[in-house]
């Protein structure tokens, strides 16, 4: 199949959460299964056009009362043979940030993201190559969708059907309803495209309304998603849909995630060499000026610091778990991220004041591997999580996870079995100071009181996969689906 994935982020070209490594992950496999797999997306300030080859002749982009030009870049996806084209921008596209800077939005994301999602039918003309499919992700390409059905929906992109996935929900893209003009539509389009939502324009209802078929990145989430529990308000919307709507777990780069080849960590290991990972331990624990002790369990988070990641009950000040359970228990805890101001002066405090605490507040790709290698649990208390990747992670190296039962975390973790040592993991359900507390001394007494428990998880854990061959393998049966459902709609049968 021809297959263009249309994307506000891909790594390692720019990359603000899990959607850009879902981008080119499955794009590099599906490349690998023997489509024709091209990815488009904006070129920010920080995508070094010098290393980019431009195509000839500008792009045409009909958006709001006329239209706007762009250069188009053309690249590779690193070791693949993956095209991705570049929208090259000044006005729209030439800044610092994806989606806005200091914690804000860039007020222009309407017009930023529209014409992303026009200029992508835009590239298919210029090259002369259309697509079976065009694979949406998330609010910013949702509203191809809506052009796919309005602008597009004759002619060469008839028999185009579109897979719109929703990488996190809680983020719909809402702009006045004014911007409707960006659209160059008329206003009975603001019911007709599914772009009304309170009376103001919501790019990721159109997509759901839209799509063809929509995906989420867990089969839990997909389940979560349709009630008023996590629906963030769309629920009715998605329960409109469900019968097209498929949960697709995410898969593990394990090329980038294998404890046996990973480069940035000082010792490598396999489950047959497990003693490896406790020097990776000691290591981590005098490089962050903890005591350098194996008996003492090491529990690592890397994390984005904010409410949907748990941090709330965690370190909330004044009636977090994190202190009580530093000063209670035997254990010691390195955590590395950024993310909200309160959250992150919490964490210097709670760093200051606790000498088994070390908060590292900073973005390091090195320091992650790591954690990864070095704890020997890994902590994810999410209020919701729509996959989640650093769980898989910490099962591939042998750092049993903590988790909430929530979205994907509920599809990869298993419940451990006292009875027997049984499991990969230790979930909980309410996301309270109570319950966090409780469940980490649930673990932490399994590693003081059942050591022989704690071994045999490390193996189960590590024997488990999730790669994207499988995932992949879904997303091309939905595509196929996507497809005859085209198809049949056009009566081109």
């Amino acid at each position: 199949m021809q297959i263009l994935m249309v994307a506000s982020e891909a790594v390692p070209f720019v990359k603000t959460g899990g959607l850009a490594d879902v981008v080119s992950a499955l794009s590099k496999q599906l490349k690998k299964n023997g489509h024709d797999v091209r990815i488009v997306m904006p070129r920010y300030y920080r995508i070094d056009r010098l290393r980019l080859t431009l195509l000839p002749g500008a792009l045409g982009i009909p958006l709001g009362f006329g239209q706007v030009w762009a250069g188009v870049y053309e690249g590779r996806l690193p070791e693949s043979d993956v095209p991705v084209y570049f929208l090259d921008h000044e006005g729209l596209y030439g800044r610092d940030g994806v989606y806005g800077e200091f914690g804000g939005s860039y007020p222009d994301n309407a017009s930023r993201f529209v014409a992303l999602s026009r200029g992508a039918f835009q590239l298919c003309k210029k090259l002369g190559w259309y697509p079976d499919i065009m694979h949406l992700h998330d609010w910013p390409t949702a509203p191809a969708a809506v052009i796919l059905n309005t602008w597009e929906k004759s002619g060469y992109f008839t028999k185009t059907a579109s897979v719109l996935t929703i990488h996190n929900l809680g983020y719909q893209g809402w702009f006045p309803k004014d911007d409707l003009t960006l659209f160059q539509l008329p206003w009975e389009e603001f019911y007709e495209s599914g772009l009304e939502r309170h009376d103001s324009l919501n790019f990721l209802k159109a997509g759901i309304l839209k799509s063809d078929l929509i995906t989420t990145v867990s089969p839990t989430y997909a389940r979560e998603i349709q009630t008023g529990g996590y629906g963030e308000g769309l629920q009715d919307v998605l329960a409109q849909r469900r019968g097209d709507l498929y949960g697709v777990l995410n898969g593990c780069d394990y090329d980038e995630w294998n404890p046996e080849t990973d480069k940035y960590i000082p010792f490598n290991y396999s489950d047959r060499t497990l003693k490896e990972k406790a020097r990776n331990k000691e290591a981590l624990q005098r490089e962050l000026g903890l005591t350098a002790d194996a008996s003492v369990p090491l529990i690592g988070m890397v994390s984005r610091f904010a409410e949907q990641k748990g941090f709330g009950a965690l370190c909330g000040p004044g009636s977090g778990s994190l202190y009580p359970i530093c000063r209670d228990m035997k254990v010691q805890f390195v955590i590395l991220g950024t993310g909200e101001p309160w959250c992150e002066e919490e964490l210097r405090r709670l760093d200051a004041a606790l000498p088994n605490l070390r908060a590292e507040i900073r973005f390091s790709n090195a320091l992650a591997h790591k954690i990864e290698a070095a704890a020997d649990f890994f902590l994810m208390p999410s209020a919701y999580e729509p996959c989640g990747l650093n769980q898989m992670y910490s099962l591939r190296y042998g750092t049993l996870p903590i988790v909430r039962r929530t979205g994907g975390l509920a599809d990869t973790v298993w419940q451990y079995g006292e009875a027997d040592g049984s499991g990969n993991g230790f979930l909980f359900d309410d996301l309270t100071p109570n319950a966090l507390y409780n469940v980490v001394g649930w673990a932490v007494s399994t590693w003081y009181d059942r050591p022989n428990h704690i071994d045999r998880m490390r193996k189960t854990a590590m024997a488990r996969r999730f790669g994207w061959d499988q995932s992949a393998a879904e997303y091309e049966k939905l595509y196929a689906a996507a497809f005859e459902k085209r198809k049949r709609f056009h009566n081109l049968y």
